[in-house]
């Protein structure tokens, strides 16, 4: 082999090698470039933890005086409207006994309200005694049913209790304190003076049922 030719197979390998290296250098500056990109596409691992929680928040997780809308759906009652309030409601007492040994006196409350209202499930009721305390009468147990009044509708429940037949009962109820179902504010009505005079003590024997529509 002439020195020539030498020379010229030498130059080759060196453009070789040095072609190499400028495409390897190439490559890493591309790889270093798309690197680069990506880390400023990408937030932080903490704000990207940040940014999720944020949005759960926003989907279901809102504070407490936002969701007060869905408490108002349960006044409902599961009738159509809202509860009766006791200022919508008139109320009398009186005497329902079937017989002489069965005591009963019936509630009646008429919504004079201008919408209808739902008087579902039991009224609160305490008997005021002529000496002046009051006792709680004690729920029965049936199940409350949907009761919803339109305006000038009548809704009812009763109290069933033990007739006194011995004459000796120390018990003489003068009002019927009634607080009407879901509601905070009471209103007095007198015993009836007709009714079957009641067996003492107040207790489980005396029982107040569930409010209904009347027949």
């Amino acid at each position: 082999m002439s020195s020539s030719t030498t020379i010229r197979t030498a130059r080759r390998r060196s453009l070789r090698v040095a072609t190499a290296a400028l495409i390897a250098a190439a490559g890493l500056s591309l790889t270093a470039c798309n690197n680069s990109d990506d880390t400023a596409s990408k937030p932080a691992a903490g704000a990207s933890s940040a940014g999720s929680s944020a949005g759960a928040q926003g989907s279901d997780g809102q504070p407490d005086n936002a969701k007060s809308g869905s408490g108002n759906g349960a006044s409902k009652g599961g009738g159509k409207g809202k509860f009766c309030r006791t200022d919508d409601l008139m109320m009398e007492a009186v005497d329902s006994s079937p017989d002489q040994q069965t005591g009963e006196v019936t509630v009646q409350m008429t919504n004079k309200g201008a919408k209808t209202c739902s008087a579902t499930g039991f009224a609160g009721v305490d008997l005021k005694d002529g000496d002046g305390t009051s006792a709680p009468v004690h729920r029965g147990g049936e199940q409350p049913r949907i009761t919803d009044l339109k305006s000038g509708d009548t809704a009812t429940f009763s109290i069933s209790y033990k007739v006194d037949s011995s004459g000796d009962s120390q018990a003489s109820p003068t009002d019927i304190i009634v607080t009407p179902p879901n509601e905070t504010h009471s209103v007095s009505l007198k015993w009836p003076a007709e009714a079957l005079k009641l067996a003492g003590p107040y207790d489980e024997k005396i029982q107040v049922h569930p409010v209904g529509i009347a027949n």
